[in-house]
């Protein structure tokens, strides 16, 4: 773990709308996610009250830094009358089965937006490490809802952080799907690096290699079976170097917890582990630092891994065995109501920390590496 000495405790930022909201029985966000890394933590006794901060709710006012007045205006009504018209349907993508009308559909997204707005806050005020595991909303666009986000709270942040003095960002995400949002909001934007991991052929179906966002970009699209061989030499070869090279004021993860082996929404193969050290990693090259969620679909895979994510920021050993009041969390949770369900292994109940899967580094790893790190990390002129 590299988090600095000298820097203030780690700020969790979480709030209790998200235990009982929900996008509908059948919807992949019916099952809690922030709420159990929260229980989690608490039950390990690595979140006291001095190191926790209750996320405000966004202002409509406030969203307008990067959202469409007309459009928040819309996902307000939405959330009094429970319905949308037709042409707000259309307009906004409010109301379709990605992005339902559900009881909290304003509510609950503008509260992990002023999340993400008072991290920025934070750590515009000086060095730190804020974690918000209900941030990470990466799909949302300007006036439209879009991948089960209503807003874009990476964004919202970013924008926050140049409020508040600092010029340089580096946004890095791991979530299994292409951040498609953030790349609207900096495309051609010099002062912030956009770096991707996700799984190549699966929806939104950007970020292919070659899309640099007229230069702000990096994306690297992987194969489905991505294992944690395959990840540390992405991390090793092309995340540290070309974040290094960027010299940031600040680094915003988006730690989208869909790339395991047992998420629903991807193909991708890795282990917790494998998260935890983007984590750690990248903690070395900044005294900024904002960790976000993201995706995350299997609710036994994602609490564990979130709650691993604040485990390393703290730098607190990962028991062996979780104790009884861990445990519990773990075997309070259900996963009914669509063809996804299925018996979590037992492994997932006693444990906070995956078994390693390794496996062959492909070529087609290396040579997409090898082609990006050519084209990012050539010799600048003197």
């Amino acid at each position: 773990m590299t988090i600095s000495r000298s820097l203030p405790a780690p700020v969790f930022i979480g709030a209790e709308i998200y235990r009982n909201s929900t996008y509908g029985g059948w919807h992949p966000l019916r099952i809690p996610r922030v709420s159990t890394a929260m229980d989690l933590s608490k039950a390990l006794g690595w979140l006291p009250r001095s190191q926790f901060r209750v996320s405000p709710r966004a202002k409509p006012a406030a969203l307008h830094l990067w959202h469409d007045p007309a459009y928040v205006a819309a996902l307000v009504a939405a959330e009094a009358a429970g319905d949308v018209s037709p042409e707000i349907r259309s307009r906004h993508n409010l109301g379709t089965p990605s992005n339902p009308v559900f009881p909290e559909v304003y509510r609950r997204p503008a509260t992990a937006a002023g999340g993400s707005m008072l991290a920025a806050a934070i750590l515009g005020a000086g060095p730190g490490v804020v974690y918000h595991p209900a941030g990470g909303t990466h799909h949302g666009l300007p006036d439209r809802a879009n991948g089960f986000c209503y807003l874009n709270d990476p964004v919202l942040a970013i924008l926050s952080l140049r409020q508040a003095g600092l010029r340089r960002i580096a946004y890095v995400d791991i979530d299994a799907h292409h951040c498609d949002g953030v790349a609207v909001a900096f495309r051609g934007d010099p002062e912030t690096l956009m770096l991707s991991v996700h799984e190549e052929k699966r929806w939104p179906f950007t970020g292919g290699l070659d899309e640099t966002e007229a230069g702000a970009a990096v994306n690297l699209p992987v194969p489905r079976g991505l294992n944690d061989s395959e990840m540390t030499v992405i991390l090793e070869d092309l995340i540290l170097p070309v974040v290094a090279r960027f010299a940031p004021e600040a680094i915003v993860l988006q730690c989208g917890a869909d790339a395991v082996d047992e998420d629903p929404l991807s193909r991708l193969a890795l282990s917790n582990n494998a998260h935890w050290d983007v984590v750690g990693a990248l903690a070395g090259l900044t005294e900024r630092y904002l960790v976000l969620g993201g995706g995350g679909y299997n609710p036994w895979t994602v609490g564990r891994l979130w709650a691993g994510v604040w485990a390393t920021l703290n730098g607190h050993e990962i028991p062996d065995h979780l104790p009884a009041e861990a445990q519990a969390v773990q075997r309070g949770l259900s996963w009914a109501g669509t063809k996804m369900s299925r018996v979590p292994a037992e492994t997932l109940f006693t444990t906070l920390r995956d078994a390693p899967r390794p496996g062959p580094v492909r070529a087609e790893i290396t040579e997409r590496v090898a082609h990006l790190r050519a084209r990012r990390l050539r010799p600048q002129a003197v």
